[in-house]
């Protein structure tokens, strides 16, 4: 899905409202043997970003369907998450160094 020049992705969460994302990055697992999964970072929409306005960024493991779309599942174990971190702050360092 195409939103201008970024790439967006619709969820619903759990009282079936639908948010407009931004996906920043995706990733599979940099350990397979560990986590042999598939992430998406992303953030919520809301409107027109202000240029100094904190984004709340969510990460999530991702399960590709058949044809477009899949299911997010939750980051649930302290280990994943420090991978997630860690390769999600290697990312933003390189898009300041840009």
């Amino acid at each position: 899905m195409e939103h201008g020049e970024h790439k967006t992705m619709t969820i619903i969460d759990e009282k079936g409202n639908e948010h407009v994302c931004e996906i920043i990055l995706t990733f599979d697992s940099p350990q397979p043997e560990k986590f042999d999964r598939s992430y998406v970072v992303y953030h919520v929409l809301t409107g027109e970003p202000q240029e100094d306005e904190e984004v709340e960024i969510h990460a999530s493991a991702f399960i590709p369907s058949e044809g477009e779309g899949g299911d997010l599942m939750p980051i649930e174990d302290d280990e994943e998450w420090d991978m997630i971190e860690e390769i999600v702050g290697a990312f933003l360092d390189e898009e300041d160094e840009e």
